[in-house]
């Protein structure tokens, strides 16, 4: 899945690309020195380059290449994703600064008391750009799309919640093949020097598999009873339209979240099937329904207009939007410095041009909605045993590896969403505790502790990662670990079948959802890894310690909004998976950003959604 900051995967670049990059770099120093160089200050200029703003209301944004589709079942990253929440209007919006949900085509909006089901109800001049009125029905039509898609969409998960909107097909599991053995068997600490790769070629090879099924009869019962239900929804679509105007959605498992989670770029409503043209671009032909609509597609980019028959139209100050491709950062940053650009965003710098960029004030760093982490076979002992994996985690230094091998690119990760209220309880390193969980669990200074088999895959910055990590357990705790390197099919088998004791993983959170991001970390392919989240340590709790239940209550400015603030169901919390740490998260990537001064309302965030409504430019702003 692609995101503005990529996780997991490094190109290796050809010699040539390295000399490009390097004379790039060379110049770049040269530049923003130079510009430092009468004073001799880091900072003598606020700005990486002043340029005049454009003499209209036209924003230019570089953010990434060219879009391969205006579609909102497939918009999963940028620069798609940004095309679609400009065209395209859902239920509701996020508010791009605080991150809450916010009236769109829908006004107001309400929950029972079991947040099983919602009402969303639509205002009435909401309109298609053809001046056609936006419908229950729209979306009713839209969202059935999505279930006849499946697999083809990027996050068909989504919308596994809704009743009778799942589209994937699964395998049963008495229908798998015997798991194979793809991993040597543990060795003593006394017989494994520290720390080992074990390389892929020593491995045997395994089959494909069929995809797995997501049933299991020993999960835990928070997750497995909201997985159930999900699976248990019979034919009938929880997508039903009482009126015009008024929608109800029914779900499996309750969701406090769920008017976060269809501000998503694929639950917005399309008009019909979104087609191609033949020359491989998307479409200009199309009929949206949010603030902008296309007037121009080509290989020089995307262009859009203030769409005449949006609801809010008087409140969107841009008249027109340029979306300008460039196929590197270094090209991004040209466009930026010679006016031809307002702001760069989705722009893969190099370590070397952030860190020359980061003293200046149009340049931005914002958390990515991402985490590293890996993932722990919490059903194997000792692991199975909650002080080892509290150990595990709080005897990592998170600060050591974002400033030491990630090079400052990214931010420590004390718990596992980047977008909520951090939990009371952080997995800030505590070496002293750590040692004392792990005697308490039998293993003092690591004695008869079995060599942990760390599983990561063939990436350079990931086993730099995994052999930090794994000195970290040894100096603090005097624990060995097997680092094993695995391809992409040898890995993939290896998570499948629970052949590890640890496992490096990556998650892109689409939304801020609570439950559902939670879930997209924990209810794995294999369920019979699903942690046990939410049952003994929500038991403890009271009904009002449990939920903030604020982010639930009216958000929207006008006090439209309705929905009531009863406890729901225990569901998966953050909370929990910080207290049960069925995964240890190690750091949330980051995103970067350039915006020229003269631009209000850009506003980025975790979840890489500025929204161009807001967007205005300072026509009369000029250079020092």
């Amino acid at each position: 899945m692609k995101a503005r900051r990529r996780i997991g995967k490094s190109k290796r670049p050809s010699p040539a690309a390295r000399s490009l990059r390097l004379a790039f770099l060379f110049t770049l120093a040269a530049l923003l020195l130079g510009a430092c160089s009468e004073t001799g200050a880091p900072k003598s200029e606020p700005l990486i380059v002043q340029t005049a703003p454009p003499a209209k209301q036209e924003f230019r944004w570089s953010n990434g290449k060219m879009p391969k589709s205006f579609d909102p079942a497939f918009a999963s990253a940028a620069p798609e994703t940004d095309l679609v929440r400009a065209l395209f209007e859902g239920l509701t919006e996020i508010n791009a600064k605080t991150l809450r949900e916010e009236p769109g085509v829908a006004e107001r909006w309400s929950a029972s008391d079991d947040f099983k089901t919602w009402t969303f109800y639509l205002r009435g001049d909401a309109k298609w750009s053809n001046g056609k009125p936006v419908t229950a029905q729209d979306f009713v039509r839209s969202w059935t799309r999505l279930a006849k898609m499946g697999s083809k969409l990027p996050h068909a998960d989504l919308f596994y919640n809704i009743e009778g909107l799942r589209g994937l097909e699964t395998v049963k599991q008495e229908n798998l093949p015997e798991a194979p053995k793809l991993l040597p068997e543990p060795r003593t600490p006394e017989s494994v020097p520290f720390p080992t790769v074990t390389p892929e070629a020593a491995l045997p090879s395994a089959p494909s598999l069929p995809e797995q099924n997501n049933a299991a009869s020993d999960a835990n019962k928070s997750v497995k009873e909201t997985r159930d239900a999900i699976k248990a929804s019979g034919p009938t679509i929880g997508v039903i339209a009482e009126s015009e105007q008024v929608l109800q959605v029914r779900l499996a498992a309750p969701d406090r979240d769920f008017a976060k989670l269809v501000a998503s770029p694929m639950f917005r409503p399309t008009f019909g099937e979104i087609a191609e043209s033949e020359n491989n671009l998307p479409n200009s032909n199309i009929v949206t329904n949010g603030a902008f609509k296309l007037s121009a597609v080509g290989a020089d980019g995307v262009a859009m207009v203030r769409s005449d028959d949006y609801w809010n139209r008087d409140a969107v100050k841009l008249e027109r939007v340029l979306f300008v491709p460039k196929d590197s950062a270094e090209n991004a940053l040209d466009g930026y410095r010679n006016g031809e650009l307002d702001a760069v965003t989705n722009a893969d710098f190099a370590p070397l041009a952030l860190k020359l960029l980061s003293p200046y004030d149009d340049f931005r760093q914002t958390t990515h909605s991402a985490l590293n982490y890996y993932e722990v076979n919490f059903k194997k002992a000792p692991f199975s045993d909650d002080r080892v994996r509290r150990a595990l985690a709080i005897a990592i230094e998170r600060e050591v590896l974002t400033e030491g091998e990630l090079e400052g690119s990214t931010r420590p990760a004390l718990s596992f969403l980047p977008f909520t209220k951090q939990p009371k309880e952080k997995l800030s390193e505590d070496r002293d505790l750590a040692r004392e969980l792990l005697q308490e669990a039998g293993f003092p200074d690591g004695l008869n502790f079995p060599v942990i088999r760390l599983v990561v895959n063939r990436n350079d910055l990931q086993q730099r990662i995994a052999r930090l990590v794994a000195r970290m357990w040894k100096q603090n705790l005097n624990l060995d670990t097997e680092i094993i390197v695995l391809g992409s099919a040898e890995f993939e088998n290896a998570k499948a079948f629970g052949d590890y004791d640890l496992i490096r993983r990556g998650a892109v959170f689409p939304s801020n959802d609570e439950p559902m991001s939670l879930l997209s970390i924990f209810a794995t392919a294999d369920d019979a890894k699903t942690p046990e989240i939410g049952t003994n340590v929500g038991a403890k709790k009271s009904e009002a310690e449990r939920g903030d239940l604020e982010s639930n209550k009216n958000v929207a400015e006008t006090g439209k909004n309705e929905i009531k603030t009863v406890a729901p169901t225990p569901v998966l919390t953050e909370e929990d998976a910080v207290a049960q740490l069925r995964a240890i998260p190690l750091y949330f990537p980051t995103s970067y950003s350039l915006v020229k001064p003269y631009v209000s309302g850009f506003d980025f965030n975790s979840l890489d959604a500025p929204s161009l409504k807001d967007v205005s430019i300072d026509n009369s702003w000029q250079p020092k």
